[in-house]
């Protein structure tokens, strides 16, 4: 039966999703969803759709035939931990953006030529207003450019597609040794269960089923800096990295797995995943 952790009797517990996110800006908020819809590639579709690069970088680096950003050359959370505290949302329908911040809107605007200037003037004077705000002034980062069109989720930390997916086991003993929350939002994954035992996602490198989906196992997932920023206030409150690494001795700060699709034909590997899905990992 899919999703059940422990064959040992009947009453094992089922491991299940719990919630779903989607990040349609590259280190912005994540949007909470009911459901994802994993596309043949792998990705997850309206997730990281955009982004702010940086003037010097608007054009992707060929990496082994492929069209890649790195995350250092744009707006993102491990430089710029106050974005966290933006709330944006993304209407595949409408190709509209609305960003809000302490309650109110800062900008909402279609990605057509003047919408994409009204986000990028908004989004700059956000960010330079902030405490990090100097890196932006760096030589060769301004004017932003936002890149996307807004339907290819392309701007991830990997030239591969991927799911990411985390344990709330996990996350609930990194908060016990933090004195602190560990919010789901620090980690940016896609899926998050629960029904396991702490870390052990980090062990599954076979065959991953989530609902009706398999994946494989394809490495944990190593955190950085933007794990360090409230999710709420911007604000750099919890020093993940190091208690990782410290109070699990870890040989490098890890939490949640990345998940590729199976050996399926590209063209049928695609489907749903939703709130209540059961999993299964070995």
């Amino acid at each position: 039966m899919p999703g059940r952790v422990d064959l040992a009797g009947e009453d094992a517990p089922v491991a299940h999703v719990v919630a779903l996110y989607r990040h349609p800006i590259k280190g912005f908020t994540p949007e909470r969803v009911e459901s994802l819809t994993v596309q043949a590639d792998g990705r997850v579709a309206g997730d990281r759709v955009l982004a702010f690069r940086f003037a010097d970088a608007a054009t992707p680096e060929d990496r082994e035939g492929l069209d890649y950003w790195p995350k250092s050359k744009g707006l993102a959370l491990q430089d710029f931990p106050a974005l966290a505290a933006l709330r944006t949302t993304y209407d595949d329908a409408t190709r509209r953006v609305r960003v809000e911040h302490d309650g109110g809107v800062l900008v909402d605007a279609r990605l057509d030529d003047a919408g994409r200037a009204e986000l990028v003037a908004a989004i700059t004077d956000f960010a330079l207003s902030t405490h990090e705000g100097r890196r932006l002034q760096r030589p060769g980062r301004l004017p932003l450019v936002l890149v996307g069109d807004g339907e290819t989720s392309r701007f991830q930390d990997r030239p591969r597609g991927y799911v990411s997916l985390h344990s709330r086991g996990s996350t609930l003993a990194l908060a016990h040794e933090l004195g602190a929350d560990a919010d789901d939002r620090r980690f940016r994954s896609n899926i998050v269960i629960d029904g396991v035992d702490p870390w052990a996602e980090l062990g599954w490198s076979g065959e991953v089923r989530v609902g009706d989906l398999s994946f494989h196992g394809a490495g944990p997932i190593v955190r950085c800096l933007a794990t360090h920023a409230n999710p709420d206030t911007g604000v750099r409150d919890a020093k993940v990295l190091t208690t990782l690494t410290q109070a699990f001795a870890q040989d490098e700060p890890t939490l949640g797995r990345l998940l590729l699709p199976s050996d399926a034909p590209a063209d049928s590997f695609s489907g749903v995943i939703r709130v209540g899905d059961e999993v299964l990992g070995v």
